[in-house]
């Protein structure tokens, strides 16, 4: 895609999940891809694959949690690399547990890293981005971020924070007249080791998604500058249900069987 060509495209949680499939995809459309994960056996790994595919890539670790290494780690892929055109926040964590069996620190590190972080990065990249009147900031959220659900507050919390970000952002951009564009994403539950247990009860109308379809999806809607990706379809009708009582609104919820997606929960196992 040549959106892509000879631009640097930062993913954060870059080593595995669909941060890895997206990473392939970029960097064979001709970017230069950086990394950023605190898994440092997976970032080495993606970054051969890549570069024995005849494609560029760096890797960092970094926790983006941690504002001040977010800040340092910007100033060295700067430095090494060059200006960041297209940022991915596509890092997460999910907790999985009812709301009181969730520790303070669970709760902390979600918000901060599926959230927070999301102001530390582009408070790092935006700066570059405005003084060359090119960029793109793509926010990795979640159908989680439109309905909220049984065993999810913490997750949810969290990603109707970073779909909110983005259309104020959005909006603050539009009203600087920048050429700065932004994508923010929001799929259902996605196969893998971070949502591996769920469940759907009506698969054919909201189907555990494909990493590889979500990844592919993720990125033409990138390279289209398109605003917002929500999968599966069934999801825009949540704006809609929103207009009926809110007792209705949660039957239909349960009914479709959301708030039970999570009783077998796993996630992923360390």
């Amino acid at each position: 895609m040549e959106y892509f060509l000879d631009r640097v495209t930062l993913i954060t949680g870059g080593a595995s999940g669909i941060g890895r499939l997206m990473a392939h995809k970029i960097a064979a459309s001709g970017s230069h891809v950086v990394l950023w994960d605190i898994d440092d056996e997976n970032l080495a790994r993606v970054a051969k694959e890549i570069s024995e595919a005849g494609h560029r890539a760096s890797v960092w670790r970094c926790d983006v949690s941690d504002r001040e290494m977010v800040y340092a780690t910007a100033k060295k892929v700067r430095e090494d690399v060059g200006e960041v055109n297209i940022l991915v926040n596509n890092a997460g964590v999910v907790s999985g547990e009812q709301f009181l069996g969730c520790t303070d620190q669970q709760l902390r590190r979600t918000m901060e890293v599926n959230a927070l972080a999301h102001f530390w990065t582009v408070k790092a990249f935006l700066p570059d981005m405005i003084e060359s009147n090119r960029g793109h900031i793509v926010t990795i959220a979640s159908a989680g971020g439109v309905v909220g659900s049984a065993k999810l507050v913490d997750y949810s919390t969290s990603k109707f924070a970073v779909f909110g970000f983005d259309e104020a952002l959005r909006a603050e951009l539009k009203q600087q007249e920048l050429n700065i564009h932004t994508t923010v994403v929001c799929p259902y539950f996605i196969k893998g080791e971070l949502f591996a247990g769920v469940k759907s009860r009506f698969s054919f109308l909201l189907p555990i998604l494909d990493p590889e379809a979500v990844a592919e999806r993720t990125v033409n809607a990138i390279a289209r500058k398109k605003r917002r990706l929500i999968m599966p379809p069934l999801v825009y009708s949540t704006w809609l249900l929103r207009l009926l009582p809110v007792d209705v609104f949660d039957w239909v919820a349960t009914l479709l069987g959301i708030n039970n997606a999570m009783d077998n929960f796993r996630g992923r196992q360390t």
